[in-house]
């Protein structure tokens, strides 16, 4: 029993060690091909008093969605969970495991490949049908997640960072972040200043004089918006930004220079072919052994 509970453990990677898997079918619902795999959720301790005298009285049988990689045939984990009423402090309780939430039928694992799956450019009901699941589910994490961000109006972080990224639609989106975690602060359906202003306007006066810094790429109205909304903070252009535009400003002088030249000369082939030398890092040039061209 041992060995079949590891083995398919091992295959649905459960580190639980309260679940314990008894036996796997095929089974036939609604003209669809189900594997089910039967497994109990013990409760070890009383998670009032800890105690360990318990009395079981009976299961919760609670039907799991599991992730598949085959949407055709749909995991279900059929999940006796025990009852017990613990003799110590006289309080009932039923065993819970990280596999799935209370009062949920859908694993967590289900859930974080739906988030993931989110991330890119899909319709819902697409993401719900390759998941077995349904398009209010998929909503349904959609919403939990999007819970994290601020809905405080009376603070914010110090540190800020905007920038501007392609999403639904292959249009941009706004975000913002905390400048030092990189938590998502909010995210923005558009990135126009109308629509920045309004949301951050919706913060009260005092936790916006609270931010410090706020970091931006080489947007043109991004420095309007700052000074704006944040009059205490100090702006900050990303350092990628700057590389980025001296290298492109490096290489149109380079080319301008190289035009000059007839294209079988060696002005121009020295300016044409060793192009990456002139951008590489100082302390990577090979400062010993000597190269003439």
């Amino acid at each position: 029993m041992s060995s079949l509970n590891d083995y398919i453990k091992f295959a649905l990677d459960i580190e639980d060690q309260n679940i314990i898997f008894s036996d796997y079918s095929n089974e036939n619902i609604s003209g669809k091909i189900y594997k089910i795999y039967l497994a109990e959720l013990i409760r070890s301790a009383c998670p009032f008093c800890r105690s360990t005298n318990l009395k079981h009285n009976g299961h919760y049988v609670s039907n799991v969605r599991f992730i598949t990689a085959d949407a055709s045939k749909p995991v279900t984990i059929r999940l006796r969970k025990q009852r017990v009423l613990c003799n110590d402090c006289l309080k009932r309780s039923m065993a819970q495991s990280n596999l799935v939430n209370k009062y949920c039928h859908i694993s967590n694992v289900s859930k974080l490949k739906v988030r993931s799956a989110l991330t890119e450019d899909r319709s819902m009901t697409s993401i719900a049908r390759e998941h077995n699941l349904s398009v209010n589910t998929v909503q349904r994490v959609l919403t939990s997640y999007s819970a994290k961000f601020y809905d405080d109006f009376d603070r914010l972080p110090e540190h800020l960072a905007f920038d501007e990224f392609k999403g639904v639609g292959k249009k941009l989106h706004f975000i913002c972040l905390v400048g030092d975690t990189h938590k998502v602060v909010q995210i923005l359906r558009t990135r126009f200043k109308p629509d920045i202003l309004r949301y951050f306007y919706k913060f009260t006066p005092k936790a916006r004089s609270m931010v410090r810094t706020v970091t931006m790429d080489l947007n043109c109205y991004y420095p309007l918006i700052a000074r704006e909304l944040f009059p205490n903070a100090q702006i900050v252009i990303d350092r990628f930004h700057m590389v980025q535009m001296l290298t492109r400003s490096f290489n149109i002088f380079r080319v301008q220079i190289m035009k000059q030249f007839n294209k079988r000369s060696r002005e121009y082939k020295l300016l044409k072919s060793p192009w990456k030398l002139y951008l590489m890092k100082y302390g990577k040039l090979n400062k010993t052994t000597p190269y003439y061209d």
